[in-house]
C-alpha cells in the first residue's frame, strides 16, 4: 500500500530564533519513499542539515520575525502488514548484550529507572521473561493510565505518569520503556506517523504518535503500550532515549507554535497513479 503522510506547524516568532528539526522520514524508511520528503519554508530560510548521535535527520534553521510556516508532505510505499508479533522471543542476559544497546538500559530524562525499579520487579518480576514479560508491561501500562489530549504535559515524566494515571502517548511511552530497562531489557523510544489505517470508526485527531523498541533475541521489536494490539503503516522518524532525543521541534528563544495539523492517510491505488504521473 501507499501512505501519504506530512504535516503543517505554523510559529511567530518576535524575532529571529534559531531552531532544530527532527520532521524528516528515519533513514531506514528512505527506501520506501515515493519521491522526497523535504521541509518546505515559507517564507524561505537558509536550512543546515546533520544527522545526531542516534543517527535521525535533523535540521537547523532560523525562524525570522514573525510567520514561519512549515511543511513536508510525502508519499510512503508500506507493506500493509500490522507490527509483528514474536512470543517466542527471549530475552537476552545483560552481560551477553551488543554494547550499542547498552545505553537503552539506562534511566534518561523521562525515564528514571532508579526511581521505578522496586516497583517494576514487585510488578513484573514474576512475568515470563522475553515477550511476554514486555507484553505483561503493555497490558499494565494500556490500563494503568487514561489517555487524552487534555492531560498532555511536556514535563511529564514516567514516575509522574504512573502516579497520576493519565497522559498522552508519550507517557505510556515512557512509563513502559521505564518499566523494561528496569527489567533488564534494551528499550528505545520511537516516535513518528501512524493513522488509523485497518482501524474501525470513530477515528481521533491525527497526531504524531509515539512507541517504543525492544531488544529481544538479537532483534529490535516494536510494542505500542498506548494502542496496545499490532497497528498498520508506522512511519518512524527518529529513535532515542525518550522525548528529549526526538523532539520535533526545539527552539532557542521565543516562538509559538499557532498552527498544527498532521495527516498519514491510505492512498488507493488511482490516487498513488496520479501522484508518480
Amino acid at each position: 500500500m501507499k501512505i501519504s503522510v506530512g504535516f503543517e506547524m505554523i510559529y511567530q516568532s518576535p524575532q529571529p530564533t534559531p531552531m532544530i528539526l527532527n520532521l524528516n522520514v528515519h533513514f531506514t524508511r528512505v527506501s520506501d519513499l515515493i519521491g522526497r520528503d523535504d521541509l518546505k519554508f515559507e517564507p524561505r530560510v537558509p536550512i543546515a542539515a546533520y544527522r545526531d548521535s542516534f543517527g535521525n535527520w535533523c535540521t537547523r534553521v532560523v525562524a525570522p520575525a514573525g510567520r514561519l510556516r512549515i511543511t513536508a508532505d510525502a508519499l510512503v510505499h508500506d507493506s500493509g502488514i500490522p507490527d509483528a508479533v514474536v512470543p517466542q522471543a527471549r530475552q537476552v542476559p545483560v552481560q551477553n548484550l551488543p554494547e550499542d544497546t547498552l545505553l537503552f538500559l539506562l534511566g534518561s530524562r523521562y525515564c528514571e529507572t532508579d526511581r521505578l525499579s522496586e516497583t517494576a520487579w514487585s510488578l513484573f518480576g514474576n512475568a515470563p521473561t522475553g515477550w511476554g514479560r514486555v507484553q505483561a508491561i503493555c497490558d499494565y501500562v494500556n490500563q494503568r493510565i487514561t489517555f487524552g489530549y487534555e492531560h498532555a504535559r511536556m514535563t511529564r515524566t514516567a514516575l509522574e505518569a504512573f502516579n497520576e494515571r493519565i497522559g498522552v502517548c508519550r507517557d505510556y511511552t515512557h512509563l513502559a520503556v521505564a518499566f523494561c530497562r528496569c527489567m533488564n531489557i534494551p528499550a528505545r523510544y520511537c516516535t513518528g506517523y501512524l493513522g488509523d489505517i485497518g482501524m474501525p470508526p470513530p477515528w481521533g485527531t491525527m497526531d504524531f504518535a509515539a512507541w517504543f523498541e525492544v531488544f529481544l533475541d538479537g532483534e529490535w521489536h516494536t510494542f505500542d503500550a498506548r494502542n496496545n494490539m499490532p497497528r498498520i503503516g508506522r512511519v518512524l522518524i527518529a529513535r532515542g532515549r525518550d522525548a528529549a532525543d526526538v523532539a520535533l521541534t526545539n527552539t532557542f528563544g521565543p516562538a509559538q507554535l499557532t498552527s498544527f495539523k498532521v495527516w498519514t492517510d491510505e492512498v488507493q491505488p488511482s490516487a498513488a497513479n496520479q501522484a508518480l504521473m
